[in-house]
């Protein structure tokens, strides 16, 4: 080798000393030199090669795309393997850039743009050229997805929420994004409405309370009460999702972005003739739609409605449920009883429609009418005999019997026994029917029934110490008195009580009267004495020389031949 050569060869070994090689570790220029066998060959100078998989250089969903002579960049694992060559990775030296990029977006908190492309617990995995970033499951849409196929390897923007390059972690959102476009959207639509505009929409979502109504980029609320001016119990009874109605922005709320719509606005209101249509006092036919604890709602019209009180339900059954007197849906005719068109109320009345039994029991049943019935109810306070038309009619303890305690006359009587009884009063305001049994046969103390000096024959009830008990008068009203142990006899000898027996009839005489305490004085003694005057008047007196015995004797023969 000549001097000139051997020059020229150490000039070439010097620059190739002093040409740093490259650092593992870093990103570093190739050029694509063949594609074979599903690889490409890189050559990424310093005399090196190295090989990479095609599918690294392909994105999510896409076809390689990579050609020879293309130049490219790569990460340099190592310099060299078993085999000799450089190791490198496409997927390693888009990491790296997507980090650098991602960064840069992050702190700037500008959009970035990814694919989905695998599904984890929680989320998805997202590639954004280069890195992978985790989305959460809440963060996919505004609202919940249940098929997320069609999003699956479609490019689209993303924000990040987090990153920790140290940790290889990023968070992603894809709702952040769709909410921006939708506020943005949303409030050029509601610059575009006013209050009172008819617009059209399309029902999204139908719940309880109400519909989601789209209005092309924004939603408005249809409330239940603003689909019809009748009762809706479900929004669904009237709307189906997908559907278009026509509405009326109702309120715009520009702060929140919240607008309430009305649909039975659009229609006329039916309250604008109700005190025409319904006067009060007025007879109508209606459907029964609702029913609750305090009464019954009742459905005049579409768009009217009427509460039927529970207390103006029924004239005679006071403390049952509405649900038990009228059904869901049945017809009924009601009398309107007030309106208040402020308060859009109406207020009904079941009862008004027929009579009031108590009228009619008082045409058909004068005070001192006879009447049976059947006894319903036994209180401390008396008896309540049901009466026609479901109405009942009481009898006080007082006006049981006219001799003894009410306590006392209760006891005779039992529920479900057939009893007769006089009217005494009928309180239509009041609702009441006063009944006595006592009247039926008189009171033995008015009139002449009895007068003090009368002989009266009695049956002896009780032997007591002090006297007899005895009754006497009407058999099924019989009034009671003492006749005390000095008023048996006129003889002293013969005041003993155990001469009488119960059921013995004797003779007495009526010496007094109280109409107050109802008592009925009787004395043998006062009768045995008058028939001694009235015998020694007759037959002698006790100086025309005959005996008492004589004149008593004469004075029994006589009324005992009378009798005969």
């Amino acid at each position: 080798m000549n001097s000139k050569a051997m020059d020229e060869f150490e000039a070439l070994l010097k620059e190739s000393f002093e040409i740093d090689t490259p650092e593992e570790g870093t990103v570093v220029k190739g050029k694509v030199t063949a594609i074979e066998a599903g690889q490409a060959i890189i050559d990424v100078g310093y005399k090196m090669e190295g090989r990479i998989d095609l599918k690294e250089f392909a994105n999510p969903g896409e076809q390689p795309n990579i050609s020879v002579g293309d130049t490219v960049e790569v990460y340099l694992d190592r310099v060299e393997n078993a085999r000799g060559e450089a190791q490198i990775s496409r997927e390693k030296a888009r990491r790296e850039e997507a980090w650098d990029r991602l960064e840069k977006a992050y702190a700037s908190e500008t959009r970035v743009d990814g694919a989905i492309f695998g599904r984890v617990k929680g989320g998805f995995t997202v590639d954004l050229g280069g890195a992978v970033a985790f989305l959460p499951g809440s963060q996919v849409d505004v609202r919940p997805v249940r098929d997320a196929g069609p999003l699956m390897g479609m490019k689209q923007p993303f924000q990040i929420l987090k990153m920790d390059r140290r940790r290889g972690n990023i968070v992603v959102s894809r709702r952040a994004i769709l909410e921006e476009s939708r506020a943005e959207q949303r409030a050029e639509v509601i610059g575009n409405l006013t209050e009172g505009q008819t617009v059209d929409g399309v029902v999204k979502n139908i719940t309880e309370y109400g519909a989601f109504v789209d209005l092309g980029g924004v939603d408005g609320l249809l409330h239940v009460t603003d689909m019809a001016w009748r009762r809706v119990n479900h929004p669904s009874e009237i709307l189906a999702i997908g559907e278009t109605v026509k509405v009326q922005v109702i309120k715009i709320n520009k702060e929140t972005h919240r607008i309430s719509l009305g649909m039975k606005q659009l229609q006329s209101d039916p309250w604008d003739a109700v005190e025409k249509m319904y006067a009060i006092g007025t007879v109508h036919k209606g459907r029964v739609t609702n029913i609750t604890d305090y009464g019954a709602f009742v459905e005049l019209e579409a768009g009217v409605e009427g509460l039927v009180h529970v207390s103006e339900m029924s004239w005679t059954k006071k403390n049952v449920h509405p649900g038990k007197i009228v059904l869901t849906s049945q017809e009924v005719e009601v009398m309107v009883l007030e309106i208040d068109s402020t308060k859009r109320r109406v207020s009904l009345g079941l009862k008004q429609t027929q009579r009031n039994p108590w009228e009619v029991f008082a045409e058909t049943h004068p005070i001192g009418t006879n009447i049976e019935g059947e006894v319903k109810n036994i209180t401390e306070f008396g008896l309540f005999v049901g009466l026609d038309n479901d109405i009942d009619g009481m009898v006080h303890l007082s006006d049981l019997d006219w001799n003894v305690s009410g306590e006392e006359a209760i006891q005779r009587y039992r529920k479900g026994e057939t009893v007769k009884a006089k009217v005494l009063d009928v309180d239509v305001e009041k609702e009441r029917v006063s009944l006595g049994i006592k009247q039926l046969g008189g009171d033995p103390m008015e009139g002449d029934t009895f007068k003090k000096g009368q002989q009266i024959t009695v049956t002896v009830t009780s032997i007591e110490t002090g006297g007899i008990e005895v009754k006497f008068g009407e058999e099924d009203a019989p009034a009671t008195a003492f006749i005390r142990k000095s008023d048996l006899s006129r003889d002293r000898a013969e005041q003993r009580t155990e001469r009488y027996s119960v059921g013995d009839r004797v003779d007495a005489m009526v010496t007094g009267m109280d109409k107050a305490s109802r008592r009925v004085s009787l004395s043998i003694k006062a009768l045995e004495m008058k028939d001694e005057a009235s015998a020694i008047e007759q037959f002698g007196s006790s100086d025309s020389g005959a005996s008492l015995g004589d004149i008593l004797g004469a004075a029994m023969r006589e009324k005992a031949a009378s009798k005969d």
